[in-house]
């Protein structure tokens, strides 16, 4: 991907497959460099660097964060960050590892897989609200580190013992986590006539209303008092599942009939 954070340093680059170049980065990420014996004892660690960026970035957003100012906030010079880091790109993907936290443990949920699925959208949400540059910093192809990935591990673990295919598991994963973003925030979904409390944009509200017999479905619709944008996400999260809940039911049916 194109990293977002504002810093003009040479980084590791990768092709259009997207998986040249990764080596570095999956690396650091993984646990997989080897540390340098020579030079001064460090004086710091990358989850320092990544700490500090994350500070950066949820108090000022991620266009804040540079190699330059996360070097100012641990009070040394940007050449120092080079033993850890190579540049933006591998700056980004430490800050994804530290802002997302450990994956949550859905095993001691009871209530069968739909509770879990549900719990697991949830804290979803509650960490990119915490961090609201995430769901930019994450999009495109992207090296992924041990945490995201048990992330992703925790939601598809929710589905299993459900009956069904793994492929289909993935896809449910899929579904939930596009869910998660398209509510993330009002815009995250693209932009819409209506606000996020579901009532007419007030810029295009008179244009509309001037034109009410070309909109009659948006007229009708934004005249009734809308849900909290909480309430949305519930909304599509359970009509999800309710469509994840019906493709169980028929897998189970040819089951039977076969």
């Amino acid at each position: 991907m194109t990293s977002t954070v504002n810093d003009t340093d040479t980084t590791t680059t990768t092709t259009t497959d997207g998986r040249e170049g990764w080596a570095s980065t999956i690396e650091l990420l993984w646990g997989e460099r080897e540390p340098s014996g020579r030079g001064p004892k460090p004086a710091f660690t990358i989850g320092d660097i990544a700490a500090a960026a994350v500070r950066i970035a949820d108090a000022n957003g991620i266009a804040a964060v540079s190699m330059q100012r996360v070097a100012g906030e641990l009070g040394y010079t940007k050449m120092s960050l080079y033993r850890y880091v190579a540049g933006k790109a591998e700056l980004l993907a430490v800050m994804i590892e530290e802002a997302i936290g450990p994956p949550p443990d859905l095993s001691a949920i009871g209530g069968g897989w739909r509770r879990r699925a549900e719990a697991w959208a949830r804290l979803m949400w509650e960490t990119w609200d915490r961090h609201p540059w995430i769901p930019g910093a994450t999009t495109g192809v992207r090296p992924v580190g041990p945490r995201e990935a048990s992330w992703s591990e925790a939601v598809v673990a929710a589905f299993a013992g459900t009956g069904l295919p793994g492929a289909d598991q993935m896809n449910a994963a899929v579904l939930l986590s596009g869910h998660v973003r398209n509510t993330h925030s009002p815009g995250a979904a693209g932009s819409q006539p209506w606000t996020a409390d579901h009532t007419l944009d007030p810029v295009l509200a008179p244009l509309i209303r001037a034109r009410a017999d070309r909109f009659p479905a948006i007229m009708a619709a934004t005249g009734t008092p809308g849900p909290h944008p909480d309430d949305v996400r519930q909304f599509g999260l359970s009509r999800i599942l309710d469509g994840i809940e019906l493709l169980m039911g028929a897998d189970s049916g040819r089951g039977h009939a076969g």
